[in-house]
């Protein structure tokens, strides 16, 4: 397989600094390559030497012949005055609207990336930055491609459509080099991994999982061959010391790679333990949203609901950019009142929000000034963390710590947001998309403090493995005033939303038959509306399911509680635990019921 791009002792620095050093790689035809590592390590840098957007310090870039090459960096520049139309479509060289609304590989793109609902007459000028970056990969993706170079192209896209990009992706035949920190779509698109690391390009075989069993065997290695050093030293010192005899002893030193992979792995997030924790710290009332009707602008995200988040709840919150999420967390927060109903905070309840923004940070401060201004220690769940240790986990190492905080980038403000959060030790976390601008370590960083962190989590965020790792609740706003609950997490919000976009394109077909005088559809439709004996009955069914989902629901309370109880009793913990899986169980099929039957009554 020849390669479409070749990197032949490549170096580039910037300043003194050598991002890129003697590396020497190629992107071969279907290759789908993951670049990974820390902010700041050289990612973007080896992107755009690669694309030919930066030129080589040394070394040499070759490319083959017309090659058919689309690069969307986060430095990539789109004309104020340009229309979508102009950028994406007239490029494609159609001589007339039907010919391109006809190609269904262009209006794939257009609808999964979001565009058609944008509108093909909107200015770029008026754009967001996310509704920017949209754009750009839209009139990427439509052109006929041997490689794509893209950066960081999940950021300001839903669950559902990092989703689409993955799929987009694979079914494409063209070759793929991406940096993202998207973990889940590093694993599911990528079929080779790239590290940046200290100038160099370590690389692997396989995804993200791949990647990081490979990083930790490497460690391991590390670590072997070290302490094989140190031993050899050591007997070098006592031969010295004690003469011949010394000679004739044998190393004792002996490790079994298994065990040396997974003696550290962390325990799994003990949630009795945790659960028993909050209560104690919070009581039993955290927040409440009663009878609330929540609106943005003419669009109402909560009409009449009532919410409770109690201790302990760690809580996904998911929906299609638009849908309010950043509206229903400042309610949560109270710094947007209801337009009707009330909230309620509990008395104990010490909360701490991070917004999408990052004016809150102090510029003529130092990293550790910064965060030691919160506080100079902090307990979570176990352990005791000072300032500086923190700062450290959020990756600021010891000669970092002293950088000014308005000399920081745009990735590490956000980690000494998040930092500067977690010190001032509240026991209600909101979160609004918390992976933003971090590198995958520092994500890592971050899991591993909220899987053992002690009280009420609601988190917003694209990033699927983030939210199925630290929440064990998924809830959704699907634009109907509700907030939904999904027993079956982001995999049942994705299959709902499908199933609600088809819903909704089979009543555009209907619609349009309808107003062409289509006597079929009119039959088809009335033929498939319920009748009048099937609604009763449904209704009927509707209200003994919600009778049974209350008793359900009240018995998993009591059932929280007895586990809290139970947290020494390890007998009664697993009758507990059980008990409680059943309950979970019946109530998941209990709500598949209950959808069917509200379909039945709504239509």
């Amino acid at each position: 397989m020849a390669n479409l791009v070749n990197l032949e002792s490549v170096s580039k620095s910037f300043g003194v600094r050598a991002l890129l050093d003697e590396v020497s790689l190629g992107v071969g035809d279907g290759d789908r390559i993951g670049v990974v590592g820390l902010n700041g390590g050289g990612k973007t840098t080896l992107l755009e030497v690669l694309a030919g957007v930066e030129p080589a310090d040394s070394g040499r870039v070759s490319r083959i012949r017309d090659l058919r090459m689309a690069v969307v960096t986060q430095r990539s520049e789109l004309p104020e005055d340009a229309t979508v139309r102009q950028l994406v479509i007239d490029p494609l060289g159609f001589t007339a609207e039907h010919e391109w609304a006809a190609d269904p590989r262009v209006r794939s793109i257009l609808d999964g990336l979001g565009i058609t609902a944008l509108g093909l007459d909107s200015v770029v000028g008026s754009m967001s930055g996310g509704e920017r970056r949209r754009v750009s990969l839209a009139a990427a993706l439509v052109r006929e491609l041997d490689l794509v170079v893209l950066d960081e192209p999940t950021n300001h896209l839903d669950v559902e459509g990092v989703r689409w990009l993955a799929e987009h992706l694979i079914a494409r035949r063209c070759a793929l080099v991406v940096v993202t920190h998207d973990r889940w779509f590093l694993d599911t698109v990528c079929t080779r991994t790239w590290e940046v690391v200290g100038g160099r390009v370590e690389q692997y075989e396989g995804g993200y999982a791949d990647w990081v069993f490979a990083r930790a065997e490497r460690a391991r290695l590390a670590e072997t061959l070290e302490e094989k050093r140190r031993n050899l030293a050591r007997k070098e010192l006592a031969w010295l010391r004690r003469g011949a005899p010394a000679r004739t002893s044998k190393p004792r030193y002996r490790i079994e790679a298994a065990e040396a992979l997974i003696e550290d792995v962390p325990s799994p997030r003990d949630t009795v333990e945790l659960l028993a924790f909050a209560k104690r710290r919070l009581g039993r009332t955290v927040i409440e949203l009663e009878d609330v009707t929540l609106t943005a602008g003419e669009k109402v995200l909560l009409d009449n609901v009532t919410w409770r988040i109690g201790p302990g709840d760690r809580i996904g919150l998911v929906g299609v950019n638009g849908s309010g999420k950043t509206t229903l967390l400042r309610a949560l927060a109270g710094e947007q009142q209801p337009d009707a109903g009330r909230r309620v905070q509990g008395q104990t309840v010490k909360l701490a929000h991070l917004t999408q923004e990052l004016h809150d940070l102090p510029p003529d401060l130092r990293v550790l000034e910064a965060v030691e201004e919160v506080a100079r220690r902090m307990v979570l769940g176990k352990y005791e963390l000072t300032a500086s240790q923190l700062a450290e986990r959020f990756g600021f190492p010891g000669n970092r710590q002293w950088t000014p905080v308005g000399d920081l980038s745009g990735g590490e403000r956000r980690r000494l947001q998040l930092a500067r959060l977690l010190m001032a030790e509240p026991n209600v976390l909101l979160l609004d998309e918390p992976t933003n601008d971090l590198d995958i370590d520092t994500l890592q960083q971050l899991e591993d403090l909220l899987d053992s962190w002690p009280g009420t989590l609601v988190v917003v965020s694209h990033d699927r493995y983030l939210v199925e790792r630290v929440c064990d609740q998924v809830v959704a706003l699907f634009g109907d005033g509700r907030v939904t609950n999904l027993p079956g997490g982001i995999e049942e919000y994705l299959r709902r939303r499908d199933a609600q976009r088809e819903q909704t394109q089979g009543q555009g077909r209907q619609r349009e038959s309808r107003e062409t005088g289509g006597q079929d559809a009119v039959t088809t439709e009335a033929a498939s509306q319920p009748s009048a004996a099937e609604q009763r009955a449904a209704r009927k069914e509707l209200a003994k399911l919600e009778r049974r989902l209350d008793v359900l629901h009240k018995r998993e309370s009591e059932l929280h509680t007895a586990l809290a109880e139970a947290a020494t009793d390890p007998d009664r913990l697993l009758a507990l635990d059980a008990e409680l899986r059943a309950v979970l169980a019946e109530t998941a099929a209990v709500e598949e019921q209950w959808m069917a039957a509200a379909e039945l009554v709504d239509g």
